[in-house]
């Protein structure tokens, strides 16, 4: 993978740090790891390729809510994991295309845009105050923002969206194109490059907006059902298995 690309990897995975309030990806194994300490997600590791480091990871960890990522086909991850691994439905890394113009808003809906330090929330509501449509965005690699992490590149400030949400029963009016734009005019500098990750839904609206495909982005897991199975048979084997028979318990 270029070099450009693999700094970019880096630039979305940290402004999305900042958007969740989590601390920064640190290098790790020829990719970068976010310790995100979670209940759904202890930490994950982002590979730009597949590597060494990443095959090594798949073999090593046997336990849910760590889950594996890299920016290729899911084929290609599989190809290199064990076969407890299981694979997420693909995801799409995408790089912003120009200026997306704020659509007027249906009847009946506000729209509200909220700042604090490097992130932005936009929630448009009805009128009687449910959320119909709301996002995130954050900026990472800007002069003015602190960063004492110096293991890993990034390729000029970038400005991720994050969290791109339209409620079912508000979706085909238009809100999330809304949310986009107006998200997209709180950049406080129009030259930074966009980025997010898109669901295979979403990636159609933001081809629409401008968008463009950099790289499928994928994401394999251990279930914890799968965990649970092997620890339950794990005990009925030690129950029932001659002591000496250490094969029998692995």
């Amino acid at each position: 993978m270029p070099a450009p690309l693999h700094n970019l990897i880096h630039g979305w995975l940290a402004a999305r740090s900042v958007a969740r309030g989590l601390p920064l990806p640190v290098a790790d194994r020829g990719g970068y790891r976010v310790d995100s300490g979670l209940d759904t997600e202890i930490r994950r590791w982002v590979f730009p390729y597949v590597c060494d480091g990443l095959k090594q990871l798949g073999r090593e960890i046997n336990a849910p809510f760590l889950p594996l990522k890299l920016c290729g086909d899911g084929a290609a991850l599989m190809a290199c994991l064990p076969d407890r691994w299981q694979l997420e439905p693909p995801t799409w890394f995408m790089r912003g295309g120009g200026v997306m113009t704020a659509p007027a808003l249906p009847s009946g809906y506000r729209a509200e845009t909220m700042r604090q330090g490097a992130t932005v929330y936009v929630q448009i509501n009805t009128a009687s105050g449910d959320v119909a449509a709301s996002g995130y965005a954050a900026y990472y690699g800007a002069t003015n923002q602190g960063d004492t992490n110096q293991q890993t590149p990034h390729q000029g400030p970038v400005f991720v969206y994050d969290r791109i949400i339209t409620a079912p029963a508000h979706q085909r009016k238009g809100l999330g194109s809304a949310v986009m734009a107006r998200l997209q005019a709180a950049k406080p500098e129009a030259g930074w490059t966009e980025l997010l990750v898109a669901t295979s839904e979403g990636r159609a609206l933001y081809e629409r907006l401008g968008w463009t495909l950099l790289s499928p982005y994928s994401t394999a897991f251990i279930p914890a059902e799968t965990v649970a199975e092997r620890e339950a048979g794990t005990e009925a084997g030690a129950r029932t298995c001659p002591p000496h028979n250490k094969r029998d318990s692995v």
